[in-house]
């Protein structure tokens, strides 16, 4: 890192949960932050299955007390954080950073006691993908509502950091001030060194593709069967499915009917895992959801992955990959079947995707510009009273 290398002063960073996917980032932007940064997060709606931490190795953590009104999925979902304001008085951050959400009630609270002493707060989020238009009255109320909430957070932001360029677009179309909204391209893997692994110009034997992931509905991966049994008989692949959950013995049952030569290794990390990934030959990701896309991406693989929150589009191009429509079982066929053609082509493909992860989208980068945010924004470091 070079401009903006350092942060002088203390970073307070409110989350709904801790997921064990953001141990990285976190740890590193606490490295650049002299101060220190201490996490404020607590725990997972019970409908949600998503893997937590409860500490981290160089950030601290302090657990806030959750309370989940309404479906997670629900539009009238809210969240309370007790201990929000008692941790932000403890920790006396110079900048918070909080979800840009407007249905977390309880931030409201620690932004007015941060401007109330002169300093700023930071909004980090997706963006504000659009409202669906409503015809009857009370959900056109609850329209107006939802507008306003979020043009009114943002507004009282001194700044947002978006997970994606799409994020940052939607964000910047609801406020007067865009000069406030960056991108932080979401990530969660470290750079890579040296090169892709190396692999031949010609698949051995059939062509590897492979799914790494929680085996859930969301994930499609029915959808990847069907497809794989529909390609013509010299392009079927040896289809790897990595991973374990709910929905593990109805895939592996269906599997034997649609595609039998499918392969269900269970869950894997580390040194297991890495060699799957050295040696597939295409990655995919056929629903919404999943971190392993960047992870392939760092072994040189090219990827299909189906449109979701708007972070993949920033990853997945034309010189790296397909971006699909999500749950379109003909544009995952056409897209397999145009990547299974030609092997010479998927090998530059992931040198494109090992090139991408290198020297733009990683959590190096994605660390260096919340610094060059918390320098813009931050007053002083000498304003404690």
């Amino acid at each position: 890192m070079t401009e903006f290398s350092t942060f002088p002063g203390k970073l307070g960073i409110q989350q709904r949960v801790l997921p064990i996917y953001r141990r990285e980032f976190f740890d590193t932007l606490a490295e650049y932050c002299k101060g220190g940064v201490s996490i404020f997060a607590g725990e997972v709606h019970a409908e949600e299955s998503i893997p937590t931490i409860d500490h981290l190795n160089t950030a601290k953590f302090v657990k806030a007390r959750n309370l989940h009104f309404g479906k997670i999925q629900s539009p009238y979902y809210f969240l309370w954080q007790g201990g929000l304001i008692d941790w932000i008085a403890d920790w006396n951050p110079d900048v918070l950073i909080v979800e840009a959400n407007p249905r977390y009630l309880s931030s409201g609270r620690a932004i007015k006691w941060m401007q109330a002493r002169t300093r700023p707060v930071i909004g980090w989020g997706l963006g504000v993908p659009p409202i669906e238009k409503q015809t009857n009255l009370i959900g056109r109320i609850e329209s107006f509502w939802r507008i306003r909430s979020r043009k009114k957070l943002i507004e009282r932001l001194d700044a947002v950091i978006a997970y994606s360029h799409k994020g940052a677009i939607e964000y910047s179309s609801i406020t007067r001030a865009s000069n406030k909204i960056y991108t932080a391209t979401n990530s969660v893997t470290k750079r890579p060194d040296g090169s892709p692994p190396e692999r031949s110009p010609h698949f051995v034997d059939r062509a590897n593709v492979l799914f790494v992931g929680r085996l859930q509905s969301r994930k499609r991966i029915d959808n990847l069967l069907k497809a794989c049994a529909s390609l013509p008989k010299n392009l079927k692949p040896q289809l790897k499915i990595i991973g374990d959950g709910p929905e593990r013995d109805t895939l592996v049952k269906m599997a034997e009917s649609v595609y039998p030569s499918a392969e269900f290794p269970g869950s894997m990390h580390g040194a297991e895992l890495k060699k799957y990934f050295i040696e597939a030959d295409l990655f995919v990701l056929p629903g919404t959801g999943g971190l392993a896309v960047q992870e392939a991406m760092t072994y040189g693989l090219p990827v299909i992955v189906s449109e979701g929150d708007g972070t993949q589009a920033d990853m997945v191009r034309p010189e790296n990959g397909w971006l699909i429509p999500a749950n379109d079982k003909v544009a995952l066929m056409a897209a397999l079947e145009e990547a299974l053609l030609d092997a010479a082509r998927l090998r530059e493909m992931g040198n494109n995707s090992f090139r991408i992860v290198q020297d733009e989208i990683n959590i190096e980068q994605m660390v260096k510009i919340f610094i060059k945010v918390l320098n813009l924004t931050n007053y002083s470091v000498d304003h404690k009273s």
